[in-house]
């Protein structure tokens, strides 16, 4: 059956026009003015649609349009929201001002999934929260990022438990052209489309574009008329189906996105890859180069690398993406045979041992091998993934392993509550809204009156337990249960006791039920007399993840015993709008992963940021964000090799940390009936997560660690048809066929008699022989300090030798100043790696020499 096809909008009154421009752009997420506005027209239509204004807009009957358009009041306040948002669209922000020279530049942001609002459900949990909080950012920085993503037809599973606890899933339709986004049109106004081949089939790929205040994210959509079934539901479902479907996704992904960026005319000068499953646009990149500027595979491969960053997020082995070679090779062999590689040379970049045969090609590998730019979430991810993938540079010291790290952070104004964001305002200054990258500002928050804090943050508690409880009587009327439960769901929680929240992805690693382990020890916990307790838990598992599904299950079972029935609830179908009322609305923050799993985590960093305390293991960016002033600590970040014993005695910590410090401190009234020390917490938890743990930090870390260097190096590598390109490989290759001659004949110092001091000096010589290499080509390192019982030097930084003296046939002596750090065994060695001033760093083609 043929059918045509025709596009219905509402018909705004000119009036309140400007309503359908706004609904589009994401800015309406995280500007609660905004929000204001449609809520005003119709608020049960908001919350039916899942805030998704766009949606809203079009079931509003004409005459409901027309009364607004002829109300004053609100064309006035829609007119004033209106020039806000204009001027939010043409402010100079942080990046044009401080890197003038790179302002035209553009970075390429891929990720499989982002995490905006509710009203568009293309995200499944964190990682996707946080590619929506980058965003959002960079957008109020100016950073100059396009992103990439999918157009999912039914996104991630809706949750609901049956009778029993358990989880089942269900999936619901996105209709796009009722949701924040618009189909990418070309020059004869038809869908703008790619093509992708797949098993020798073309397969088309329409894009679509949403508007993140100033940051485009182009979505891809295979769900068109022209494919095949087959092709259709490559976008189907976010993470659903088997590794087939995957590497079909990841491909559309990589390959398809700088298709599509090349369709649209946009040419990023670096690409940021938000985890290894975009890693396939490395290919695309390659063939690109090698057809429009002649290059070969390497020179390629070059400029690629250095104009790459990748971020890793998750320390857990499954968490990386790894594929059976005959899978990658059904899809990828005719592509690889056009690079001019073979087989063999490419299935390698993804593997640690290239002679194991067994061994599956990582997403994860590939992706470190070809950035010059990598990173782990938080300090400690950053240096259990230099542990975890030390083996692809064997001689560096892992310490020393490529691998740094950004903590990651939350967008500030998409998670405090707008009661919050108005105290702020008042309290933090105009640079709170104006100058997101004023991080000092946060500090003011300490001259918020602590009877005004602890009102508004009273205020969410309450929402919070109404919010519950509405969505409680609605999980039981779904479920089929009797009258009077659905009853006494407005009788669960009290707005006024002590509440935890916990809400995660369940995973076993995150124990979502530890705190039920001693049930007799939390029913006196939570039903205390004088002190009680309530908890709020949300969270999905996996489709495919049964362990994690009879947690939830066990929960289940726990909260609806007679002890906890009115006190602990599960919330189902946990989102981004459930998270905001948790973040918001709790007194503590609860996170207890088995350390060192929890990469970073940033519902803690939410939940501080509306003065919610947090107590947790000292793992992922708890580590780094933890002091006595900010919350509590369950143990002192030991690593256990038994889980059983690191779960009981982890748990034991966490109850005894409820009933010695949280509680106690919770429930100490002043004079004036307010906990005085728990809200000096509050603001100083609030001051520790505005400064340091904002999305707006991390884009400046990024900014400076990784994206101007980046930019900068394909700006020198890409000038006078990458002549320097071409050089720089040359010059790698020259350096990887002359090292095996080079070699350290001493290190010499001088003749010591007695005892060194800390603090005192001496020379130091190196005398190497480098044959055909030149001395400007390499770096002379001395490495000395502190010697562990191995002899291995300990926390050293190198010394950086000079040329001192040249002798015949390649010999030369290099010569520094060491001075003795610190008292005990002293030790000195040296090395020598390469050196090259047009690279971001010469540790890729893994070269070193040791004494």
């Amino acid at each position: 059956m043929k059918v045509k096809q025709f596009l219905v909008f509402p018909k705004l009154p000119a009036k309140i026009e400007p309503l359908a421009e706004m609904a589009h752009n994401l800015w309406y997420s995280w500007n609660w003015e905004m929000t204001k506005l449609f809520i005003r027209l119709d608020s049960e239509l908001w919350e039916k649609y899942d805030q998704n204004p766009v949606k809203m807009l079009s079931q509003l009957p004409q005459s409901v349009l027309e009364k607004a358009a002829s109300d004053d009041g609100f064309v006035a306040e829609m007119e004033r929201v209106y020039q806000k948002y204009n001027d939010y669209r043409n402010r100079k922000n942080w990046f044009p001002r401080q890197f003038e020279n790179h302002a035209d530049k553009k970075i390429a942001y891929f990720s499989l999934e982002y995490g905006l609002d509710t009203g568009l459900p293309v995200y499944s949990g964190g990682l996707g929260v946080l590619s929506g909080d980058t965003l959002k950012s960079a957008s109020d920085l100016g950073i100059p990022m396009i992103a990439i993503g999918l157009l999912y037809r039914y996104g991630y599973f809706r949750q609901f438990l049956s009778a029993d606890g358990w989880q089942q899933e269900k999936y619901v339709e996105n209709d796009w052209y009722h949701m924040p986004v618009k189909p990418v049109k070309d020059e004869n106004d038809e869908p703008l489309k790619i093509s992708i081949n797949f098993d020798g089939t073309p397969v088309a790929i329409q894009i679509w574009k949403v508007t993140v205040g100033n940051t485009p994210l182009y979505l891809l959509d295979t769900n068109i008329p022209e494919n095949a079934l087959k092709y259709r539901e490559i976008t189907s479902v976010l993470y659903g189906g088997d590794k087939d479907m995957r590497i079909r996704q990841e491909i559309v992904l990589g390959i398809g996105g700088v298709k599509a960026l090349k369709a649209l005319g946009i040419n990023p000068s670096i690409y940021h890859m938000n985890e290894g499953h975009a890693w396939f646009l490395t290919l695309e990149r390659i063939r690109v180069l090698m057809q429009e500027h002649g290059l070969s595979f390497d020179e390629a491969s070059q400029y690629i690398w250095s104009t790459t960053v990748f971020t890793t997020h998750t320390p857990v082995p499954a968490g990386n993406e790894k594929f059976d070679p005959i899978l990658v090779k059904r899809y990828l062999e005719n592509f690889v045979s056009d690079l001019g590689i073979s087989w063999e040379q490419f299935i390698n970049i993804g593997k640690i041992f290239p002679s194991d045969e067994r061994e599956l090609f990582c997403m994860t590998v590939a992706a470190l091998r070809y950035s010059a730019f990598a990173n782990g979430v938080s300090e400690l991810h950053g240096k259990v993934s230099r542990e975890m993938w030390h083996n692809i540079w064997p001689q560096l010291p892992t310490e020393e392993v490529p691998i740094k790290f950004v903590t990651n952070g939350v967008h500030t104004r998409s998670w405090i509550s707008h009661d919050m964001d108005d105290l702020f305002e008042s309290y933090l200054g105009p640079n709170y809204r104006l100058k997101p990258d004023a991080l000092e500002t946060w500090a003011n928050v300490h001259k918020i009156p602590n009877s005004e804090l602890w009102r508004i943050h009273n205020r969410r508690r309450e929402r919070l337990v109404f919010f519950a409880r509405k969505r409680l009587k609605r999980q039981l009327i779904k479920r089929g249960a009797s009258q009077l439960e659905i009853q006494r769901a407005d009788q669960l929680l009290d707005p006024q006791i002590l509440t935890i929240g916990f809400a995660r992805r369940f995973s076993t690693y995150k124990r979502g039920n530890l705190i039920f382990s001693n049930i007799e020890r939390l029913s006196n916990i939570i039903n205390n007399a004088e002190h009680p307790v309530q908890i709020i838990i949300a969270g999905k598992a996996h489709p495919l993840d049964t362990p994690g599904k009879e947690i939830i299950k066990e929960i289940i079972h726990n909260a609806s015993d007679e002890k906890f029935r009115n006190r602990i609830i599960f919330l189902e179908d946990y989102d981004i709008n459930v998270a905001r009322y948790l973040v918001q609305g709790a007194d503590i923050w609860l996170n207890n992963p088995r350390r060192p799993q929890e990469a970073s985590g940033t519902s803690g960093m939410k939940a501080a940021l509306n003065g919610v305390l947090n107590l947790s293991i000292l793992d992922g960016w708890w580590c780094e964000g933890y002091t006595d002033e900010v919350g509590f600590k369950i143990g002192n970040g030991e690593e256990y090799e038994n889980v059983e014993t690191q779960d009981y005695l982890e748990a034991e910590m966490l109850y005894s940390a409820l009933e010695k410090e949280v509680i106690p401190l919770f429930y100490d009234l002043d004079e004036v009936g307010m906990p005085s020390e728990w809200i000096g917490k509050m603001k100083a938890a609030i001051h520790m997560a505005g400064k340091d743990f904002s999305a707006h930090r991390m884009l400046m870390d990024y900014t400076n660690k990784f994206y101007i260097p980046g930019l900068d190096s394909s700006e020198k590598l890409s000038t006078n048809e990458m002549v320097l390109t071409k050089d720089v490989t040359a010059w790698v290759k020259r350096m990887t066929h002359s090292w095996n001659n080079i070699s350290i004949q001493s290190v010499d110092v001088p003749e010591i008699s007695g005892t060194l001091y800390v603090g005192q000096q001496f020379p130091v010589t190196i005398k190497v022989v480098l044959g055909d290499i030149n001395p400007i080509d390499v770096s002379v390192e001395v490495i000395a300090g502190k010697l562990d019982s191995q002899e291995q030097i300990l926390n050293y930084t190198p010394a950086i030798a000079e040329l001192s003296d040249t002798y015949d046939n390649g010999h030369y002596a290099f010569s520094c100043v060491v001075t003795c750090q610190e008292s005990g065994r002293f030790g000195i060695s040296a090395r020598i790696i390469p050196k090259n001033p047009n690279l971001p760093h010469t540790l890729k083609p893994k070269l070193i020499n040791w004494w």
